[in-house]
């Protein structure tokens, strides 16, 4: 099981962290969500749950539930700026489907 981590996303982490002073790392899930099943959520990982995976690189911790990471295995998390634009990526290996606004995803 593998989740990886960008040197951008990497350090977009942890200059988030940084900004909210404190935090142990950026939590990774999947939700039931649109009309394709499934939304990517980002959160603060203020303390390690005893049902997460724990995914360190480029010095930052990305942390996924284990029943999460059936959905996720695989996954590049990337950091992108787009004109004015900035976000997050998810490039996600299991994707089977995505709906026209590009906010869900099946698997």
């Amino acid at each position: 099981m593998n989740i990886s981590v960008t040197e951008n996303a990497a350090r977009q982490i942890e200059k988030q962290l940084l900004k909210r002073g404190n935090g142990v790392g950026l939590k990774l899930g999947v939700k039931p969500s649109g009309c394709s099943g499934y939304a990517y959520v980002l959160d603060y990982a203020d303390e390690i749950a005893s049902d997460d995976i724990i995914f360190d690189q480029h010095n930052v911790k990305v942390l996924v539930k284990a029943s999460d990471l059936e959905k996720l295995n695989g996954i590049e998390l990337d950091y992108t700026k787009e004109g004015f634009n900035e976000a997050f990526k998810f490039n996600n290996p299991n994707v089977t489907g995505s709906c026209g606004c590009g906010k869900s995803f099946s698997v």
